[in-house]
């Protein structure tokens, strides 16, 4: 196989994140922990999600086929986080639609389809002391944090839409505290042998 040259190295830890989110606009604090959450690409996932592909019965927020990179479908099911985020946009939602506006983005300024968020988020990283991020690092942050919690690669992959493993591995960084926890399963596992 070729060397990688392209590996993907930014991330935000969740403390990070948390950081950079309290010096977001209020309208763009929810689509980007959306981001964060899923993994799922802003500009062409998740600017543009609309009510219509929450499944609240169902549990889900779906990607339709020919939305995405790949052109093919993705569903993500709900997370506690994700849940109540989302139950936060809907109650925003009925308030403008009890006002006779109906809003069909999940995530949207005053009503409008947000269509930037680049100078937000450098300035919202400056400021938070984490200068430098880019609005992709939440991709790659997603994957590690799914990673971390035990997703299995190929949820994982699923979830955040990946087709190959070669692509999910230039996501996947390993950091020097998977590499402390991999150790202490060594040492665990030693002292019962």
């Amino acid at each position: 196989m070729l060397k990688e040259h392209n590996v993907r190295r930014g991330f935000l830890e969740p403390s990070q994140f948390a950081a950079v989110k309290t010096h977001l606009p209020t309208a763009l604090q929810p689509l980007l922990e959306f981001g964060y959450l899923t993994g799922w690409r802003l500009a062409s996932e998740v600017m543009p999600l609309e009510w219509r592909q929450v499944d609240w019965e169902g549990r889900t927020v779906r990607l339709d086929p020919g939305t995405t990179k790949s052109g093919e479908g993705r569903t993500f099911s709900f997370t506690v986080a994700l849940e109540a985020l989302l139950t936060t946009q809907k109650a925003e939602h009925d308030r403008l639609k009890k006002a006779n506006r109906i809003v069909p983005f999940v995530f949207h300024r005053n009503g409008k389809a947000i269509k930037h968020v680049r100078k937000a988020w450098e300035t919202a990283c400056t400021n938070a002391g984490v200068p430098g991020r880019l609005l992709h690092d939440m991709r790659r942050s997603a994957v590690r944090n799914l990673e971390r919690d035990g997703v299995s690669r190929s949820a994982a992959m699923a979830m955040v839409g990946h087709k190959t493993e070669s692509i999910y591995r230039r996501y996947a960084i390993v950091d020097a505290s998977a590499l402390r926890d991999a150790s202490a399963k060594i040492d665990r596992a030693a002292r019962l042998a």
